[in-house]
């Protein structure tokens, strides 16, 4: 039995040089994620999303169920511990939010409910674990997500900042703060819709000093993320070449 646990674990993980099963498991799955996402395509669904829905919904509860059961190997213990702390990890977060939407389809027509079928969105996630690059970028981000943090605490500040100055400063141009918060986001990122635009000199001139702060601070996480990866890949060349 420890034997075909632990296969099952080499199978389930991104395929290694020559694993010829692992290769085939990772693009099943691949193809499966792929083909789950088709319902969300279409507005509304019919016998063959029902039929896409229960067929990959199986594949996802059956690998669920053989990851949940192999996370000693993965966690690197041998207890129960290792199997709450595995079922606690984004990814198998991930994994069980995207096999909920099939209860969709078992509900009564006047009780269900809608956000279920928008669930299938995090099967996107899954694809992660399906490729090598991928899981380079979700180490990159987990090496630097302190960094990452850090710029996401400063924009939201910003937002809060200048939704509050522009909002006592406009009060005619804003119904409620959350248009306030709305404005200031989009000027942030440089969108600038301009559904709701300032007409006071100072009000102009917070937008244009939003518009120049979203450019500096929206290319910090890019440069970040970019200098993490480069790293990480310079370490793997230096790895291969030793």
């Amino acid at each position: 039995m420890f034997e075909i646990k632990k296969r099952l674990y080499e199978v389930l993980e991104v395929s290694g040089v020559g694993d010829k099963a692992s290769r085939a498991y990772d693009v099943l799955m691949t193809m499966a994620v792929i083909v789950g996402l088709i319902p969300m395509t279409l507005k509304a669904d019919n016998i063959f999303t029902h039929w896409i829905e229960i067929v990959t919904s199986v594949i996802f509860i059956l690998d669920y169920i053989a990851r949940v059961w192999t996370a000693d190997f993965k966690m690197g213990y041998q207890n129960y511990r290792a199997y709450i702390a595995y079922v606690l990890t984004p990814l198998a977060i991930f994994d069980l939010l995207s096999i909920l939407p099939v209860a969709y389809l078992f509900l009564p027509v006047t009780n269900r409910i809608t956000l279920l079928r928008l669930f299938r969105f995090f099967r996107v996630f899954k694809l992660v674990r399906y490729s090598k690059t991928m899981v380079i970028i979700a180490n990159v981000v987990r090496k630097v997500k302190k960094q990452l943090f850090a710029v996401l605490i400063l924009i939201v500040i910003y937002i809060f900042v200048s939704a509050m100055l522009v909002f006592q400063l406009e009060p005619n141009l804003f119904n409620t703060f959350f248009d306030a918060l709305y404005w200031a986001t989009i000027s942030i990122t440089t969108i600038g819709y301009g559904d709701i635009s300032p007409v006071t000199p100072i009000g102009r001139m917070i937008t244009m000093v939003s518009a120049l702060v979203g450019m500096a601070v929206i290319a910090l996480p890019t440069g970040i993320i970019t200098a993490a990866y480069m790293n990480e890949i310079t370490k793997k060349k230096s790895k291969y070449e030793l």
